[in-house]
């Protein structure tokens, strides 16, 4: 009788999800621990529902371009972190930078995704470095004709004006988890506050902002909502869950992989919570063999799409599925084809969607310009 009863309600929160109406954080709870089975396939078949009613069947897709695997952080899940001597380093340069972005661009990407380690120095010569990342962007965006994720971190307010003035689309800035513990134990010797901060200061300057959320870290289901929470206050563009990969050289290279079932229900839930957002599918994590249960989960972009022989490095498999051409538009779009009805979208059809968002979170930012104009 109690197993009828949890379907019933589990059932009828997914119906409250599809119509769109707000979900108190025990309904979210429930979705959370949502049985394999039936109750997982209802909850993606949901999931992929509102994704349709948003996007209908088209996918968009991310270059990635890891341009510099320095850092100054020492986060203990990151094989990048400072003090691992088993990661090696590199450092584009520029042209190789607009070299590989332009193999992307003309491979069909919708996005360059310019990822970094934090290396931008508050000292030292920051404006030159801050200078010459927001040049790279400036090039990308005329050599490609693509929209540009970056992700350097946390800068200052000025560095992000900068960023924004040389045509930065997106900043990527992940916190990981919103509970404040588990974010020292994770990101060592760095400021809770002022990392979600940074994210608000982009996003009124009209930077569109991507959150994240990584699981199988030691976090609870009440994390995971306060997550959820954070998120909804950010008004975040674009939102992602990725399963922890222990690596070696890190503190946690012991540490047990995430659960990838808990990451897909992660990741349907946040397609209820936000469904006109993007979200994406890491080939990351499980390389082009995990895209299609994620797309089944209701992801609506494909990323760490990266060109092989140029000797560039994924996150959390740095080396998965790349030199063997296997992460690549080519083999995503094989892929897309067999697992049924879903499309390529076109270029027009992603440049359009961020420059309504820009709008529409342009608008939100500043009403006064709203009533001046009626």
């Amino acid at each position: 009788m109690k197993k009828v009863e949890n379907k019933k309600k589990h059932a009828a929160i997914l119906q409250k999800a599809m119509q769109e109406h707000s979900l108190s954080r025990q309904e979210i709870a429930c979705l959370l621990e949502s049985n394999p089975g039936q109750q997982t396939d209802l909850l993606f078949k949901t999931a992929r529902q509102l994704r349709e009613k948003y996007f209908g069947n088209k996918i968009f897709l991310y270059g990635f371009v890891y341009n510099s695997t320095h850092c100054r952080n020492n986060c203990r899940f990151c094989y990048y972190r400072k003090d691992n001597t088993s990661s090696v380093r590199y450092s584009k340069s520029r042209l190789q930078i607009l070299d590989i972005s332009c193999k992307l661009a003309e491979s069909g990407v919708h996005l360059i995704d310019l990822t970094m380690g934090e290396s931008i120095s508050f000292h030292d010569n920051i404006v030159e470095q801050v200078q010459s990342l927001g040049s790279i962007i400036s090039d990308i965006k005329s050599q490609t004709h693509l929209p540009v994720m970056v992700s350097p971190g946390i800068l200052p307010e000025w560095a992000l004006k900068q960023m924004a003035r040389f045509g930065a689309d997106f900043y990527a800035c992940y916190q990981e988890t919103h509970n404040p513990d588990l974010f020292s134990q994770l990101r060592i010797g760095q400021s809770f506050s002022q990392r979600l901060a940074v994210k608000q200061k982009a996003a009124k300057l009209n930077l569109l902002i991507e959150e994240g959320i990584l699981c199988g870290v030691g976090e609870t289901i009440e994390d995971i909502l306060d997550s959820f929470d954070a998120i909804k206050m950010l008004n975040v563009d674009q939102t992602r869950v990725m399963g922890f990969v222990p690596q070696m050289g890190t503190p946690m290279e012991n540490h047990p992989i995430a659960d990838i079932k808990m990451e897909l229900i992660i990741l349907a839930v946040l397609r209820l919570l936000f469904p006109d957002r993007l979200i994406p599918a890491s080939l990351d994590v499980e390389g082009v063999s995990g895209l299609e249960k994620r797309l089944y989960a209701g992801a609506n972009v494909v990323t760490s799409i990266v060109p092989a022989g140029n000797g560039l490095a994924g996150v959390a498999q740095n080396s998965l599925d790349i030199e063997d051409s296997k992460r690549t538009v080519a083999q995503v779009e094989k892929i897309l084809l067999s697992c049924g009805d879903y499309e390529i979208a076109r270029p027009e059809v992603y440049k359009n969607w961020i420059n309504q968002r820009k709008k529409d979170k342009s608008n939100f930012l500043n009403p006064s310009q709203n009533l001046k104009a009626i």
